[in-house]
């Protein structure tokens, strides 16, 4: 079996198994802080589960890193990483509001770079975004790249949760001078809507983004042709440890990166 399909097969798992239970009172509960520093619910369990489980059934010899369980090895000679955000956008899920996905990426060392396939699935529909590395990204089995003509109106993804008043004054005149900016609580599944052309550029500058959050969309979005760097405007990398928080910004081009960023620089 291959990477890629073993992803979308845990993937698919999580869906089966979590569909009926966003909105009801067993997506929430308390199960302790994660390894990626936020409160565990049953939801996140439920999700990490589902995917240990189908990793330990087909005997596939890699090391876990996810959001709630941490630091899994499955294997003493590991072929690479699984980066599991099993629930990204757990608010949303447990609050029952249809935005919230599952985000997995192998890497076959510990850096955002050396990863070779990702999975994020909307787990409020099913519907599936993957890439494989130098093959593309596709929605489902359609193949997808970024928006690449002038947008009708240019749609502008910012997360400012919980931002510093300074970046809020930054990022003032971006939400000033473009009506339609957006944030859905899910930044994997913003990232695959981005790929898939349905926004032109998506900023987080709060330097609080687990590399679980991004690991899948980064090679997405890299597979269909947006631009991705840091806070600091260069090519995106960071190792996987869970001590790392990363800033980031994707563009569809250079004019719309370039146009964007000239409003922060003000």
């Amino acid at each position: 079996m291959e990477v890629i399909e073993v992803l979308k097969e845990a993937s698919t798992r999580i869906f089966n198994n979590v569909k009926d239970i966003a909105g009801t009172d067993n997506a929430a509960g308390d199960f302790g802080i994660g390894a990626g520093g936020d409160i565990s619910r049953n939801i996140d369990i439920i999700a990490e589960k589902t995917v240990l489980d189908f990793l330990k059934e087909i005997n596939f010899e890699c090391v876990v890193l996810g959001e709630e369980c941490g630091r899994v090895e499955l294997s003493k000679e590991p072929k690479g990483f699984i980066i599991m955000d099993a629930i990204d956008g757990s608010a949303n899920a447990v609050r029952g509001i249809p935005f919230f996905c599952s985000s997995l990426a192998f890497a076959t060392k510990n850096n955002l770079s050396s990863i070779t396939d990702g999975v994020i699935t909307n787990l409020s529909n099913g519907q599936m975004y993957w890439a494989s590395k130098n093959k593309g990204s596709f929605f489902n089995e359609e193949k997808i790249r970024v928006h690449d003509k002038e947008p009708i109106y240019k749609i502008i993804g910012i997360n400012t949760s919980g931002a510093s008043s300074n970046l809020l004054k930054k990022l003032e005149p971006i939400s000033r001078n473009y009506e339609h900016t957006r944030h859905f609580g899910a930044n994997a599944l913003e990232m695959a809507l981005f790929a898939k052309g349905l926004m032109d550029i998506f900023i987080d500058l709060r330097n609080k983004i687990r590399i679980q959050d991004i690991a899948a969309g980064y090679l997405i979005v890299k597979e269909a042709g947006g631009i991705i760097v840091d806070g600091d405007l260069n090519p995106l990398d960071a190792d996987l440890s869970y001590s790392t928080r990363v800033s980031f910004i994707i563009a569809a081009n250079q004019k719309i990166f370039d146009e964007v960023i000239s409003q922060m620089e003000q």
